[in-house]
């Protein structure tokens, strides 16, 4: 008994539950295993995105009389890049992408036209068609129409420049 110690608790001191080896393979042995976890989950996920499985080309763009009769709203413009034209009851929404070579043409109020600066053109705001300057077509007449909830839904589409033809890409 010269050796040995003995505390007045009656622990042993030199005897402990956990070695440093032991200690350390358990650490290593729980990183890997927490890394297999997250790679699993990073991966499970990577399998199944969070995709949303609809049109996202239509939207709803208020209602009927939210737009004034006879009217040109911009609303529309930075977010969908189209004009909403109210004639009478009816309604059209225009791309706002001029059809000779893509530019941003804007609503003149005075002549009550469309007009790009770009190259001159100019479009009736009531049709789209072509007044004057070097547009091979009339502008990009975009589907409105009333849900059963009586809301305006525009359907946006996306058609080639500088051809005759209204060919979608």
């Amino acid at each position: 008994m010269a050796g040995t110690r003995v505390r007045t608790d009656g622990t042993d001191p030199d005897h402990w539950i956990w070695s440093r080896r032991s200690f350390l393979s358990v650490a290593g042995w729980g990183a890997v295993l927490s890394s297999l976890a997250v790679g699993t989950t990073a991966w499970g996920r990577m399998m199944y995105p969070r995709v949303l499985f609809e049109d996202p080309t239509a939207f709803k763009v208020g209602f009927p009389s939210e737009y004034a009769p006879e009217s040109v709203s911009d609303r529309w413009i930075k977010a969908y890049r189209f004009w909403l034209v109210r004639s009478g009851d009816r309604f059209l929404a225009i791309s706002a992408i001029c059809t000779h070579l893509g530019c941003n043409y804007f609503f003149d109020d005075t002549e009550k036209v469309f007009r790009c600066p770009c190259h001159t053109g100019y479009f009736d705001i009531k049709t789209g068609n072509v007044l004057g300057g070097p547009p091979p077509r009339a502008l990009d007449v975009l589907e409105v129409k009333v849900s059963d909830d009586g809301v305006l839904q525009a359907r946006y589409e996306d058609y080639r420049l500088g051809v005759p033809e209204k060919t979608q890409v």
